[in-house]
């Protein structure tokens, strides 16, 4: 006796081999779109890649080599990479960072030591240029704005304050006067310093300082907390009399504390004398 197969499990073991060939390829689709996914949201939240300038002037370049071979080459090495217990690499570091530090005279460093202080710059304007343009073209980073001095100076100091006490406070007081940090270190004050010294300090982020990007902070906010670190370290902002050097309450409630204390001493002396 023949026996005749169950039509409903032959057609599962025809439709099985089916099965399993669309839920590869359905996998195979559902990657496939989640990896076109996640490099269209990289493109769009990732930030910008600063790239080297191609176009930048040999001559320039030349120069900016040679002042590097005079100045920098001892800490850094030959070829930018940095040298052990002497200096970091600067690929990468931007002229933005190479502005800040060799215009306000932190390099070439004096010595070695927990910070690098600012003091009279030993590279001339058209040495800084140069330099800046030889390293930028060795890994790009952030740039020097376009505008210069007081365009860099936004039109809503307001505004700028209220981004300075947010991000900035804790390591340089409200109003600009710097202060001690850890392991040697101090946040320098902002007094006397320029808008352009300002502001590649932001973006390039020296020492113990954050780098704020354009996407952090942009390049309107960064100009309005310029225009507040210039209204108020400018000697001209103090209603309330004396700035006692601009450090808060603490020196007024010390001044306070000393004369309320001479006047009832005085005025002890006063009553016993009387008696």
């Amino acid at each position: 006796m023949t026996t005749r197969p169950d039509p409903a499990k032959a057609g599962k073991r025809r439709f099985r081999p089916q099965s399993r060939l669309q839920r590869k390829l359905a996998g195979a689709l559902a990657l496939a779109m989640a990896l076109v996914a996640a490099g269209a949201l990289y493109a769009v939240f990732a930030p910008e890649a600063q790239e080297a300038r191609a176009d930048a002037d040999p001559t320039l370049l030349r120069e900016g080599e040679q002042v590097y071979n005079n100045t920098c080459i001892t800490c850094h090495g030959a070829n930018l990479e940095g040298v052990e217990d002497r200096g970091p690499s600067l690929i990468g570091v931007g002229e933005a960072a190479v502005y800040f530090q060799t215009s306000t005279g932190r390099m070439p460093l004096a010595r070695q030591g927990a910070e690098a202080y600012a003091k009279e710059p030993r590279l001339e304007p058209s040495e800084i240029d140069a330099v800046s343009a030889y390293i930028h073209a060795h890994g790009g980073g952030p740039e020097r704005p376009e505008e210069s001095g007081v365009d860099l100076q936004g039109d809503n100091p307001a505004r700028g304050g209220e981004l300075f006490r947010t991000n900035c406070t804790s390591c340089h007081h409200f109003t600009g006067r710097g202060g001690a940090l850890s392991a040697g270190k101090d946040a320098p004050a902002l007094d006397g310093v320029d808008e352009d010294i300002i502001y590649t300090a932001m973006t390039s982020g020296p020492g113990n300082m954050p780098k704020f990007s354009h996407r952090q902070l942009t390049e309107d906010e960064k100009k309005d907390i310029i225009a507040y670190v210039q209204s108020v370290t400018d000697g001209n902002n103090n209603p309330g009399g004396h700035p006692l050097g601009g450090y808060g309450p603490m020196p007024e409630g010390l001044i306070a504390w000393i004369v309320g204390l001479a006047g009832l001493v005085g005025v002890t002396m006063w009553i016993g004398a009387k008696r």
